[in-house]
């Protein structure tokens, strides 16, 4: 397979510094990588996710949903830019694989989920693209969904994919969990651990761990294909409810 970038089409453009409160990440053309890049690239198989932070990476960037066009931007808390170490990890301290966002998805915050019994986050569906491929932040990849954690962060449900990149050396290989365990032993469970952890200032503090459905077990490729497919259909709804798809401001 061949193709799994779109940056030659899109494009980024920075603004500010890496680390600096300010700073932005825009996709040229004056796109919103939360509602006008398509989501399908093929349907029920392939998707565009948006690069926020790459594999390996600490910074916490984000798609921003009160911005015009939605830039990608630091996530900052009590006027600090955020920063994800688990410094009492040996190892594993950082975002295990890269890490984005589908475009035209949307985690309602007011639909109870079925299967956490919470409501949505109000954000775009978050993926872990595993693949051995460098990645940057902006960048939209062609990647293929394999599964599904149902995270529970701070008693929202905050559905979290994971993808390979099509352009991957073992793509073809793999085609849902039982061949990520294959190909890859021990990814899933290095997802997991840091999903779970990331919050925890110490090994011992469970009070700050994320909460999962179905015991912390990720679902596999048709379950996740559904969660999409959902997600989706409240994105449209948020759309007809605030109207053209081009005012991206303050969604």
């Amino acid at each position: 397979m061949q193709g799994g970038a779109l940056n030659d089409e899109y494009g980024t453009k920075e603004i500010g510094k890496l680390g600096d409160k300010d700073y932005q990440l825009l996709i040229t053309k004056n796109v919103s990588p939360f509602h006008q890049i398509p989501l399908w690239v093929e349907k029920d198989k392939i998707v565009n996710m948006i690069v926020e932070i790459p594999k390996n990476t600490e910074y916490k960037l984000e798609i921003t949903k009160n911005k015009e066009h939605n830039p990608i931007m630091h996530d900052i808390k009590n006027d600090v830019v955020r920063k994800v170490n688990i410094a009492w990890r040996d190892t594993n301290k950082t975002y295990p694989a890269h890490y984005g966002a589908l475009s035209q998805t949307w985690e309602n915050p007011t639909h109870r989920d079925t299967y956490t019994n919470q409501f949505g986050d109000n954000d775009p569906i978050d993926a872990f693209d595993i693949s051995s491929n460098q990645a940057k932040t902006g960048d939209v990849k062609k990647v293929k969904i394999l599964g599904v954690f149902a995270m529970i962060d701070a008693g929202e449900t905050d559905w979290k994919l994971v993808c390979i990149s099509i352009d991957d050396p073992k793509a073809n290989q793999i085609n849902n969990l039982a061949d990520v365990e294959r190909e890859m032993p021990g990814k899933l469970k290095e997802i997991h651990e840091f999903l779970r952890d990331y919050k925890k200032k110490t090994e011992d503090d469970v009070a700050n761990e994320n909460k999962f459905a179905f015991e912390g077990i990720p679902q596999d490729r048709d379950f996740a294909i559904k969660i999409v497919n959902e997600t989706h259909e409240e994105w449209k709804k948020l759309m007809e409810n605030k109207g053209v798809i081009e005012k991206t401001k303050d969604l």
